[in-house]
């Protein structure tokens, strides 16, 4: 499919103060669109940044038919703009359709349509260390209907937002026990958009009490770690790390996915399996829990500081020794220094 392309008559990139961008609040000129009707996907587009309009009975307003994806774009040294990895991203919004009753999105569609939007966006790409062009690929149900079925006509758009380092301390975890993200058959794996807003309320909860982010447990016992409100965790204990398992109720992370990939060419032992929380509290009281991290693409490497669980606190170790030589390796990769995984695709090739 050709990709159509209709610029802005006016840009407001001049007004952008790189050095103060408010997070998720600034958007570039243009989105790229793509329509599902009759069948197929069809009439993919760059075009200037404006309101869709939608009818009040459109079907993932009611029934929640929507999923989505989130990436980034950098620059190299010499400026030329790269994505990471984004055929992982266009292989996981497919897992998340499928599971969600939505048709498939070509993937060669996907990634082309990133390189044009983002072709047309570099200027837009902040250049300093550890910021980046944050992209916002998503589908949604639009078909106007009121009933229980998989909806016929659905809405691919990309969006961009300069977005600057997303935290810049450790930050500190409220395990929750009350409330779950996830459970064995749900939509867990899925990057479905129902999923952030069922964490909603208990991440302000967290946030009351004086935590950055919600840790998430299993849903029948409440003491498996699953994952973290916006991405997943890593614990290196006595040098080697473990990660939570991937068991249908974890998002399949692509960072999460690099890190281990990191981590294992570097030397580190590795394992995913199930990991209580009081075997992490456990370490931390006997002195051996060395480092914890989270991982994500708006978060890269998360340093964390504490863990509240009930009346007790987690404490883990104020170095993160690994977790910063990890987040260097990946900044590197990212702005196409060194690439030993093959990862970077550049955009203007």
């Amino acid at each position: 499919m050709k990709i159509k392309i209709t610029k802005t008559n006016t840009s407001a990139l001049e007004t952008i103060d790189f050095d103060n961008i408010p997070l998720g609040r600034t958007f570039t000129d243009h989105m790229f669109i793509c329509d599902y009707t009759d069948g197929q996907w069809q009439n993919p587009r760059v075009e200037p940044l404006a309101m869709i309009p939608t009818h009040p009975a459109a079907m993932a307003l009611h029934y929640g038919q929507a999923i989505f994806e989130g990436m980034k774009s950098t620059l190299s040294r010499k400026r030329q703009p790269l994505l990471f990895r984004p055929a992982e991203n266009a292989k996981r919004l497919n897992e998340s359709a499928e599971r969600m009753g939505m048709p498939d999105f070509p993937e060669n569609v996907f990634v082309e349509g990133l390189k044009t939007l983002v072709n047309v966006e570099q200027g837009w790409i902040p250049p300093a260390k550890g910021s980046a062009l944050y992209l916002r690929p998503f589908m949604y149900a639009d078909e106007p209907f009121i009933g229980m079925r998989a909806a016929t006509s659905f809405k691919f758009i990309i969006i961009a937002s300069p977005a600057g380092p997303f935290f810049s301390k450790p930050i500190k975890l409220w395990a929750e026990k009350e409330y779950i993200r996830a459970a064995s058959g749900g939509t867990g794996e899925a990057k479905a958009a129902g999923n952030y807003a069922a964490a909603i309320r208990p991440t302000e909860i967290a946030k009351s009490k004086g935590y950055d982010q919600v840790l998430w447990l299993d849903a029948n016992e409440h003491k498996y770690i699953q994952e973290v409100g916006t991405m997943n965790i890593f614990f290196k204990i006595e040098g080697k790390f473990i990660t939570p398992t991937l068991d249908g109720s974890v998002l399949h992370g692509i960072t999460r996915k690099s890190v281990i990939d990191v981590l294992r060419h570097k030397g580190y032992t590795v394992t995913e399996r199930k990991i209580t929380l009081q075997e992490i509290a456990d370490a931390s009281q006997n002195g051996i829990l060395e480092e914890a991290f989270g991982t994500g693409t708006a978060v890269g490497i998360a340093y964390i500081q504490e863990i509240g669980w009930g009346d007790d606190t987690i404490l883990v170790s104020e170095a993160h020794p690994v977790g910063k030589d990890i987040n260097d390796t990946l900044n590197a990769i990212k702005s196409g220094d060194e690439d030993p995984f093959n990862w970077m695709l550049q955009v203007n090739d």
